[in-house]
């Protein structure tokens, strides 16, 4: 099972130099029924992009609430064994837990596909959006404006391999 795990620059930093992501448990975006529910869509591909996404807020938030990080949202995507991720069912269709799974352990980073990182380009919208988080969950209509603003930056895809140039 393909889960997307949000992280920051220096947590794939951390990651990289302990050979894993973890400790567990590891919060995580997948396809889940809920999140098929809600996209409404079969295809794979759309669905996968859609918890790639989630993830992606996910690392938002982790910046928002880490300061002093460079203003990069990145997402480490990894194969866990089928069951190994698990949703909570009483989360049900809350819009803010769709995809999100837990891995109970630590996931060797040799089992990550591929890693999704901003561009350097993205920096000032994903601070800004990053700044704006706190209103926008308040309801600030635009401070929600520039929290999607980061959203408009698709993440760039890297492979593995790529780790040491992006955390150097």
């Amino acid at each position: 099972m393909r889960v997307y795990v949000p992280l920051t620059l220096s947590g794939l930093a951390e990651a990289h130099k302990n050979g894993e992501l973890g400790p567990g448990p590891l919060t995580a975006y997948a396809v889940t029924p809920a999140l098929r529910e809600w996209y409404v869509s079969d295809d794979i591909e759309e669905l996968e992009y859609a918890a790639l996404n989630r993830a992606a807020q996910a690392s938002l938030r982790m910046l928002a609430g880490n300061p002093q990080v460079a203003r990069r949202r990145i997402v480490v995507a990894v194969d866990v064994a089928d069951g190994a991720a698990v949703a909570d069912p009483d989360a049900g269709l809350d819009q803010s837990a769709l995809g999100e799974v837990r891995v109970a352990g630590p996931v060797p980073l040799s089992k990550a596909a591929a890693v999704h990182v901003d561009a350097e380009d993205a920096e000032p919208d994903v601070a800004a959006a990053a700044a704006a988080l706190g209103a926008a969950d308040l309801g600030d209509d635009d401070a929600q404006f520039t929290v999607d603003g980061a959203e408009d930056h698709d993440l760039l895809w890297f492979g593995v391999q790529e780790i040491p140039a992006l955390i150097g």
